[in-house]
């Protein structure tokens, strides 16, 4: 039992289990939903795009590594930003990792509907509302189960984008793989819209209080997770434009369905089920980790204790579930997936940049901390790849709209107010 009664999560989750969570919630992502978005701006220069977001991604992961191994457990980054910059930040850094969560599966959920109608017709939000109350569904009725469908889905996605790429093979060198209709300008903004794509490596911690021997499974697992996406990426994106150019796709809410009919016959139903599996795992993996990372913070006492109710029977924390669910149909709203990709976008690059910050101060502040795994590259003890992740972010943070920006700044001010009327209260108690 934990503290206030409740009986612990259980651990059951080994590394192959872990490693192919974190790839199916990565892949799932963007590379189904956003492709079409990012090719209307960077043209065939797309995987130029896909390798700078994979600078970001690999920055941090390393940072998310060293951070895990010292700091095993699923309130993950508000463990790791409370250590070196205090409980006020620590409490915005949580909720910016809970709406990149909640707000990526809305996201998700917007390009399952959008390959949906391609299909059939049906209006889109409706059908990213029903798909959000299913995996609900599938969430509270336990881990084990939950673990369980990631992988059959995981495995039906990869199918795909390896298909994709096999389709590809015979179109290599027919376009020009530097045109882009924008300009550098254009790589740049698909690249901060493409980092969607890579969002799920970070989910991975989350994932500590169900892993066994999280402090070296979780490295071990992100290091591979990351890996195996950023090849997969670079070559989907080669493959897809060499089938019938950046114009196929540009701008489709269904793109590999589109390219996959026109290289045979059947290939835009057989796409279109396979990006449904994996857009449904990538919301699935997303409102997961969303869910523990609430449960993490309320079972540390940071956010209301109804958010660390764990089901006596399932052991799983049923309020943060339905909370994540919920939540997440609101940010279904503005209904445009590309701005709500960007939102989450925002929550992720702020979050990196304290995640990276907190390697380099905690190396000066706690020196003697055992760390298993260790960000290498350090220059009198900064870790230079941490430092690159911070410059990243930033520079890729203001690649986005001022709108996005906008909106962003509103989140975190409402993070930051919501934090202070919690302690205000916990004072007063």
């Amino acid at each position: 039992m934990t503290p206030d009664g409740n009986p612990p999560l259980r651990r059951t989750l080994t590394l192959p289990e872990v490693v192919i969570s974190g790839v199916g919630v990565i892949l799932g992502a963007g590379i189904y939903a956003l492709i079409g978005e990012a090719a209307a701006v960077a043209g065939n220069a797309l995987w130029i795009s896909f390798i700078l977001a994979a600078l970001i991604a690999s920055f941090t992961g390393l940072s998310y590594m060293e951070l895990s191994s010292m700091f095993p457990g699923a309130s993950a980054e508000y463990e790791y930003s409370r250590y070196p910059f205090g409980r006020s930040i620590a409490f915005v850094i949580g909720i910016m990792v809970i709406l990149s969560g909640i707000v990526g599966a809305a996201t998700v959920s917007l390009g399952f509907a959008g390959y949906f109608a391609g299909a059939t017709g049906a209006p889109t939000l409706p059908v990213a509302v029903v798909l959000l109350i299913l995996l609900s569904l599938i969430l509270l009725a336990g881990i084990r189960q939950s673990a369980v469908f990631a992988i059959i889905f995981t495995l039906i996605e990869a199918g795909g984008l390896i298909g994709i790429i096999i389709i590809g093979l015979p179109y290599l060198g027919s376009v020009d793989y530097f045109a882009a209709p924008e300009g550098i300008p254009g790589v740049f903004a698909a690249a901060a819209l493409i980092f969607f794509a890579y969002q799920g490596f970070e989910e991975i911690v989350k994932l500590s209080d169900e892993t066994i021997r999280p402090e070296k499974t979780i490295p071990a697992a992100l290091l591979m997770a990351i890996a195996i996406t950023i090849v997969l990426y670079i070559a989907v994106s080669v493959s897809v434009v060499s089938i019938g150019g950046y114009e196929a796709i540009a701008g489709s809410p269904n793109p590999f369905a589109e390219i996959a009919g026109q290289a045979f016959t059947g290939g835009h139903l057989l796409f279109t089920v396979i990006a449904l599996f994996a857009t449904a795992n990538t919301a699935l993996l997303m409102m997961l980790a969303s869910s523990r990372i609430l449960y993490g913070m309320a079972e540390k006492k940071t956010l209301p204790a109804a958010f660390a109710y764990v089901h006596p029977g399932r052991r799983t924390p049923v309020v943060a579930i339905v909370g994540t669910a919920l939540v997440s149909m609101l940010f279904l709203l503005p209904g445009n997936i590309r701005d709500v990709a960007l939102i989450a976008n925002f929550t992720l690059f702020i979050t990196f940049i304290v995640i990276n910050a907190a390697v380099i101060r905690l190396r000066q502040t706690m020196p003697d901390t055992p760390r298993p795994y260790r960000v290498p590259g350090a220059v009198r003890n900064v870790p230079v790849p941490a430092v690159l992740g911070v410059l990243t972010c930033f520079f890729f943070m203001f690649q986005l709209e001022w709108e996005i920006l906008f909106i962003g700044i509103l989140l975190i001010a409402g993070a930051a107010g919501a934090g202070r009327i919690l302690s205000r209260k916990k004072t007063e108690q």
